[in-house]
């Protein structure tokens, strides 16, 4: 195992050469990452530790967007070869505009991220490289089409980790709302990761973590609920929910 001490300061200012630097290049396999970042003036330790995919459960992550947060977890757990699919569930992608009043809006299934950037470099280039959504939604165009809403879609996961209270609750109605009887159980897990690039890079990696402690169950039904609870311990601030529902 090996392990690497790397600094991330919380809050700052997103841009392509300045997000989380990794001092050394990472070994497939198995290793543990450290940070240490500056949150509401004071410092915050986490451990957090990265193993790659076994291949045995297919994931869904979700945020409200399909934008930021459930994007990095995609590309994280993709990149460590995890069945990904990712998704938003909120009524429309929303993305932040000129004020706050004002933001771009675009609808699911219609807009593909392909559009959304050359839409937003065409109204003001400088602003949407500025607040890094162009950095993001190239980044989003290199690993799937557009963005994609939870309700919309019909297959069916071993585990959905929602990104956000307020998603998790949409899911699980979106569930327990579908007409089909099949029985087949679907874990449904939060936790919280704040709507921002720093946030997103350093709660992918939470992601990755517990989805390889899932992974490494023998009987996920039986086992989960220890697992989630040791994570819980060593994660406290991330609000972690779980329930079970059924396909």
């Amino acid at each position: 195992m090996c392990i690497f001490n790397i600094p991330v300061l919380l809050g700052k200012p997103y841009s392509s050469s300045s997000s989380i630097a990794f001092h050394n290049s990472v070994p497939a396999g198995s290793y543990t990452r450290h940070y240490i970042g500056t949150s509401q003036n004071r410092v915050v330790k986490e451990n957090i530790r990265v193993v790659t995919s076994m291949g045995k459960l297919r994931f869904a992550v979700s945020c409200s967007s399909n934008m930021n947060r459930s994007m990095e977890a995609h590309s994280f757990l993709q990149k460590r070869g995890f069945s990904v699919e990712s998704f938003g569930s909120g009524s429309q992608v929303k993305l932040p505009g000129p004020t706050p009043d004002r933001p771009n809006c675009y609808d699911f299934g219609v807009a593909t991220y392909d559009f959304i950037y050359n839409d937003l470099k065409q109204k003001d280039p400088q602003l949407y490289t500025q607040n890094g959504l162009l950095n993001m939604l190239d980044r989003n165009r290199r690993i799937k089409d557009m963005p994609q809403k939870f309700q919309h879609f019909s297959g069916k996961f071993d585990v959905i980790i929602c990104l956000e209270e307020r998603v998790y609750d949409q899911i699980v109605e979106d569930l327990q709302t579908r007409d089909t009887n099949e029985g087949d159980s679907v874990h449904v897990i939060n936790i919280d990761i704040q709507d921002n690039h720093e946030e997103a890079t350093i709660g992918a990696l939470f992601v990755c973590d517990l989805c390889a402690k899932l992974e490494a169950c023998e009987d996920l039904d039986n086992e989960i609920d220890e697992v989630l609870t040791e994570f819980e311990q060593n994660n406290s601030r991330r609000n972690i929910l779980h329930t079970i529902c059924f396909y």
